[in-house]
Order: structure tokens, then C-alpha cells, then sequence
């Protein structure tokens, strides 16, 4: 059933909200454009959650992004696509601007690709009640894409974005990452170096939250060999201890000596072991043959590693190393380190950037905003950004189940978000 049907109800939350005194006239002007475009923006949320972009159909990814390449086309912004090399099997990102000099330089960052790829019997947007909505990457984050978009059409149709830069970044393989990194977020650095703030619109948990700090994500993988031979001369001289317990040692020494910082979590998230492995890293999946009378003679773990800094990456890599490099009798151990999500530190730009978003929130008539405890997000395209300007994440669609076919995205309070989201860029763009 078409979610516009249930505008009745989002219409009726807006006017319940009561602004505060600390609203500029103009700001009221951008609240009420913004009321005003709602329906449309119901209508094109729909249209976007319908189309399937899982993140290695290309085909998919490329045709939402041409959707909302000739949405920002109408409202003035200069756009382009960025292809990806052909061997990285990624589809590209979208990127639209305005030009200016005054006021902050403002980055706004979001992702249209999803996990539900073309095979996936979850694919369209489907009414559940009258404020809620299951939908594949509704929250995560389309709904944010579009809070993006319909704020920046109220301010362009107010005249304020006038000689204000603003970049917004619309990445195409966020929940696959593309590698190498230094190829795939390339030009999300770029835009980076020549803003001053970064805005994410992953999802959010709230109005009374946003994130100031992520956690970074890397994957390791440590492969072990040993000596095949008869069950029965196992722990002797000659044949040693075996790669399974090797790989059970270094496991077990992972979680007594490496395990314990906060912030820092790690898990083998794929073990095998016997006379014969194989594992495809790309598809997460592999075979193992042995017998019970055999020595195993090869294992592998295939892990990820969540870290607040880089220097507490660093620590955990170096433990991991010395843990490793203890090997039983008759084995030898190798581990290797893949970087994937750099971290976002809660640093004091983050901090005024929160700040500044609870003043608008409680403006608005919402309340104040608080940090989430970075144990509770996942990394994001953000944090490939955070070293070079100040950030701030989760302004997106509220909704649950994400990554899930249980995903949902909260109509009722989009129009809320969206207020929120411009009247926040309005502010930064004129400080």
C-alpha cells in the first residue's frame, strides 16, 4: 500500500510541535517549506526503497543514483558519477555541489547502495501501520538520502543557498566497501579536504541522540600450518602439536590477553581446520577435510576488530603479533591485518557539532541531543573523513530491524528529521 496514505498522521504530529523562541523567522520559513514538500517526499522515498540496489548490483545502485542525480539537477546543484574501476566490481557514488565562499563549507554524507541484493525476497516498501513502514535499506539509509535532498531543497527554495558551498556525497558500495580504499574513498577525502564540517545520515536511534564518536573496523586472518602425520605420534618430536591446536592456542590467548580495553572488541567470525582448507575471503565461505587418525595440517580464522583510535588498533595489532608469533611445537603461524574503517574520534569539534544540533533540536521543540556510546554503532563512511573536518553522524530515518527483513523506517517522524536536518545546515552554512 502507497505510504502517502498515511500522511494524516505525520501531518498531525508537525502541528503539535511547538517552536522555541530561538527560531529565526527564516528558519519558521524553512520548517513550513519543508511541511509543505512532505507528500512529494513521501512519494519519492517510496520510489527509491523500490528499486533494488544491493550493493553489487550495479545496475541497481546506478539507477537510484540517477534518481537522485536529476533531483539535485532540479534543485541547481552541478552532479556527477564517479565510476569505479572495472576489477574493483563496484558500481560508483554519486556527488552533487554548490559553490561558495561564505559560512562553513559544509559535507553531507550518505550511501544508496543496500545489504538486500537482487536474489533477496525482501524488495519492496510496504505499509505496517500508520506511522511505520517495512522497507529494504529504509533506514539504512535511503530515508537518510532523501532527509538530505528534501532539506536541501528547502533552503534552495528559500535563496540560501546562496554562495555556500555544500558537497553531498551519496557513496555506492558502503555496505561493501570496494577495495583498494585508497581508490574507492578517494574522492570522498577529497571533498573532505575542501569542507570544514561532515554531516552522516545513517540511521537514527532518536531524537535525543546523534553520534560523535564510531568505532573503527579492520579484518585480520591468521593461518597455521603443521605437520600431517599418523594420529598417534601427535605432541612428539617430530610431528609436533598440529595447526588446529596451534590455531585453538592462539584463539584462547586472544580473549585472556588481548581482550579487556574498552572500545576494543574482536571476533573470529570463520574457523577451519584439517588435512585440506579452503577459504574464499570475498565470499566468507570455505571447505575443510580431515580425519580423526590425521595430524591436522592447516586452519585459518577469518576475524574483525573494532577499535576507538588508531592507537588502539595499533596495541591490539601488536599483541595479536607477539601472541602469534609463540608457536606450539611443529607449527607456524602467520596473521594479517586488512583496514577497512578507519575510527571517529570523540574529539571537540565533534562535541560543538553536537552541541550545536541540541540547540537546534531543542529549538524545535524536540529536546536535547546526546552522544551514543560508541559501543552501540558500527563503523560508517563518516569516519573515512573524521581526521580532516569535524563530524557528526546519525542524523538520518528513524526505524529498526536494519540489515534485516524486519527493517523498518518511522513516516511519523520524517518530516521532523528533516526540519532538523536543514535548519541545522542552514546555521553551520551561515556561521
Amino acid at each position: 500500500m502507497p505510504i502517502r496514505n498515511i500522511l494524516f498522521g505525520i501531518t498531525v504530529l508537525a502541528l503539535s510541535v511547538s517552536y522555541g523562541q530561538n527560531m529565526s523567522r527564516t528558519e519558521k520559513k524553512i520548517a513550513k517549506t519543508i511541511a509543505t514538500n512532505m507528500e512529494e517526499q513521501l512519494k519519492f522515498t517510496e520510489k527509491v526503497i523500490n528499486i533494488n540496489s544491493g550493493t553489487m548490483n550495479h545496475k541497481g545502485v546506478r539507477e537510484v543514483g540517477d534518481v537522485f542525480r536529476q533531483a539535485f539537477d532540479d534543485i541547481g546543484f552541478n552532479t556527477r558519477w564517479i565510476d569505479m574501476p572495472e576489477e574493483m566490481s563496484r558500481a560508483g557514488h554519486l556527488f552533487a555541489e554548490v559553490p561558495g565562499k561564505k559560512g562553513k563549507k559544509v559535507l553531507l554524507i550518505g550511501h544508496i547502495d543496500t545489504v538486500f541484493e537482487e536474489d533477496s525476497p525482501f524488495q519492496k516498501l510496504e505499509k505496517i501501520n500508520d506511522s511505520m513502514a517495512h522497507g529494504p535499506g529504509a533506514n539504512d539509509m535511503k530515508g537518510g538520502d532523501v532527509i538530505i535532498l528534501y532539506a536541501l531543497k528547502a533552503l534552495r527554495e528559500n535563496g540560501l543557498l546562496k554562495d555556500r558551498q555544500v558537497i553531498v556525497a551519496l557513496m555506492g558500495d558502503e555496505e561493501f566497501t570496494g577495495k583498494p580504499l585508497s581508490i574507492s574513498r578517494k574522492d570522498l577525502i577529497e571533498a573532505a579536504k575542501r569542507s570544514d564540517v561532515a554531516l552522516g545520515f545513517e540511521p537514527s536511534g532518536g531524537f535525543g541522540e546523534a553520534t560523535m564518536a564510531r568505532r573503527g573496523s579492520s579484518g585480520w586472518k591468521v593461518e597455521v600450518t603443521g605437520k600431517q602425520a599418523h594420529s598417534a605420534d601427535i605432541f612428539s618430536k617430530d610431528v609436533g602439536a598440529g595447526a588446529i591446536f596451534e590455531m585453538s592456542r592462539i584463539l584462547n590467548a586472544f580473549y585472556n590477553e588481548v581482550r579487556g580495553d574498552k572500545y576494543l572488541t574482536f571476533n573470529p567470525g570463520a574457523v577451519l581446520g584439517g588435512t585440506d582448507v579452503t577459504y574464499d575471503e570475498v565470499l566468507s565461505k570455505g571447505n575443510s577435510f580431515g580425519k580423526s587418525n590425521v595430524v591436522a595440517k592447516k586452519a585459518v580464522v577469518d576475524g574483525g576488530l573494532r577499535f576507538i583510535s588508531e592507537e588502539q588498533k595499533e596495541n591490539a595489532r601488536a599483541k595479536m603479533r607477539e601472541i602469534v608469533s609463540q608457536n606450539l611445537p611443529g607449527t607456524n603461524a602467520e596473521i594479517t591485518f586488512i583496514d577497512s574503517y578507519p575510527a571517529m574520534e570523540p574529539t571537540e569539534g565533534n562535541k560543538e557539532l553536537l552541541e550545536k544540533l541540541s540547540q537546534v533540536s531543542t529549538d524545535l521543540g524536540m529536546g536535547p541531543v546526546a552522544g551514543v556510546d560508541p559501543l552501540e554503532k558500527g563503523a560508517a563512511d563518516v569516519s573515512f573523513v573524521a581526521q580532516y573536518v569535524d563530524c557528526l553522524d546519525s542524523l538520518g530515518a528513524m526505524g529498526g530491524g536494519a540489515h534485516s527483513p524486519q527493517e523498518t523506517i518511522n513516516l511519523n517522524t520524517f518530516e521532523a528529521q528533516t526540519k532538523r536536518a536543514a535548519i541545522l545546515i542552514y546555521r553551520l552554512l551561515n556561521e
